[in-house]
């Protein structure tokens, strides 16, 4: 039985499980924005300086942050110095985070769906790439627990979207819920598809209008 009160039908989802930043907020694109627009270094800059980072390391440093294997002061020097060539210059990265989540804000037509999906008893999950050193400024952004039961970070599980142990990690947490009982939502396409290849149903995030239209008919809700 639900929380709301009613069984739902055998092989129907149960269990709504929501990436944080580009669907609970608005568009991440718009955070890299403003950091481009206070810092003067455009989103291919940085994109070629953690390229050299990666050539060197063997994997992206965004990629080590998110996995909780780089601390953020850590990411920051590394990023620095790999943009000194682009730039001339080494830049003061300090107040990243700062910029990033004051451009940040809730996706009010999407948290009050999942706060419909709650009410009408659908067991309520995040599943994030997000950095340990955020965690504060990330839940206090939205009623995270208010809405959701489990919230799994990738910083503190040592592994990130799209790597299919984090999504098995999530079902486990959730009670061993089958994969297909579980509707993913996430505007990352590679994470989508992730998600699908373990029999997670999933929708692809790319305006409210359209994300919201397909969850209400995957649920089947009027």
């Amino acid at each position: 039985m639900t929380a709301a009160g009613r069984e739902r039908p055998d092989g129907s989802i149960e269990v709504i499980i929501s990436d944080f930043g580009g669907v609970l907020t608005n568009r991440l694109i718009e955070a890299f924005a403003a950091f481009q627009d206070e810092s003067g270094i455009s989103m291919e800059q940085l994109g070629r300086g953690m390229l050299r980072i990666a050539e060197s390391d063997g994997d992206y440093p965004l990629f080590r942050l998110e996995r909780g294997e780089l601390t953020e002061a850590e990411f920051l020097q590394r990023l620095s110095e790999a943009l000194e060539p682009e730039l001339g210059h080494r830049p003061h990265l300090h107040r990243f985070s700062e910029i990033w989540f004051d451009a940040l804000h809730p996706n009010e037509p999407m948290l009050e769906l999942m706060r419909e999906l709650r009410d009408r008893g659908y067991r309520m999950a995040i599943l994030t790439n997000n950095v340990r050193e955020w965690e504060d400024r990330w839940r206090s952004k939205l009623p995270i627990d208010d809405i959701f039961e489990v919230v799994v970070d990738s910083a503190y599980v040592g592994m990130r979207k799209p790597e299919p142990e984090i999504y098995e990690l999530t079902l486990q947490r959730l009670g061993a819920v089958e994969p297909g009982r579980c509707l993913f939502v996430d505007d990352n396409e590679v994470n989508v598809e992730a998600a699908r290849k373990l029999g997670i149903q999933a929708v692809h995030f790319q305006s409210n209008e359209q994300a919201i239209g397909e969850i209400k008919s995957l649920l089947a809700l009027d």
